[in-house]
């Protein structure tokens, strides 16, 4: 049993449940009301193998380094308690069953889930993650494409709506992680991660988490604006946003580490929140016939 739990807690499940939030969100939003639940179920499913998938190579390719950090250091990669070749075949076996449910709803859809598949594993994980500051910002290219599945499962096409998804939540992405690279500053710098904040400073961290949030309050409400939704999604985006941006500025009260620690966790922590809110927004709050 404890083996099992072990393999269940390497796919990250609360990343899966987040990211089907939001691609549940774009899903509804390209459906106009007339759900598939048949097609809906395929992509959920899909999208969950791909991302389990994702996060055991993740834990895989990270299992050194996951032991130099408190965050991470109890994964069961990091502890031993799965075997590396094991836990490798088990992430391609998700990937296999992902590639499965995805290429029965269409060929897009497959290829946008591999493309952040890509990101993810290759290009982040393996490329950048340990040598270079921009890795978050790559990565955030890979977070944004499991709305950009739910949309294109509808829809079979890349249009505007899908590109403004791709902004809204790779936007979210950066201050965000950059949220997360602020309060685990010491976990990074023990591990020799190349972080913005380590290599860059603090400070212009914040400066950097302020105007991506800006770029995500843009996006969010260029959605409206070309009626892909309605009057209660801005309503409550403008609100969100407007708190997020209060809660960043904040952060330049102090530069003393304990203070940085308690604000980029208020900052990821309403992150969450707030995109889990404008999911189910961008979900009920459709405009039909938009263009």
């Amino acid at each position: 049993m404890y083996i099992l739990t072990s393999y269940f807690q390497i796919i990250k499940p609360g990343i899966i449940l987040g990211n089907l939030i939001s691609t549940t969100g774009c899903f509804f939003l390209a459906s106009q009301g007339e759900i598939n639940f048949f097609l809906l179920f395929n992509t959920l499913l899909g999208t969950s193998f791909i991302i389990a998938s994702a996060s055991v190579l993740n834990n895989y390719i990270d299992r050194d380094i996951d032991k130099k950090m408190q965050r991470t250091k109890h994964r069961a990669l990091a502890r031993g308690l799965i075997q590396p070749k094991p836990a490798c075949l088990y992430g391609y076996i998700l990937l296999f069953f992902g590639i499965f449910f995805l290429f029965k709803i269409n060929l897009l859809t497959l290829m946008i889930a591999v493309f952040g598949f890509f990101i993810y594993v290759v290009i982040y994980s393996i490329l950048m993650k340990r040598y270079s500051i921009h890795a978050i910002l790559v990565g955030s290219l890979s977070g944004a494409t499991p709305p950009m599945i739910g949309y294109c499962a509808v829809t079979n096409y890349i249009d505007l709506g899908a590109l403004i998804l791709l902004c809204i939540f790779g936007f979210w992405q950066i201050p965000h992680s950059y949220a997360i690279a602020i309060f685990r500053y010491q976990d990074y710098q023990a591990a020799s991660i190349p972080i913005f904040p380590i290599k860059k400073g603090i400070f212009k961290t914040k400066l950097n988490i302020i105007f991506y949030i800006f770029l995500f309050f843009v996006s969010t409400i260029i959605l409206f604006i070309k009626q892909y939704a309605g009057y209660k999604y801005l309503t409550i985006s403008i609100i969100l946003n407007i708190i997020w941006l209060f809660i960043a500025l904040q952060g330049f009260k102090s530069e003393e580490m304990n203070f940085n620690i308690v604000w980029g966790k208020k900052i990821f922590l309403f992150s969450i929140v707030m995109i889990t809110i404008i999911s189910l927004f961008i979900a009920v709050d459709y405009k039909k016939e938009y263009s």
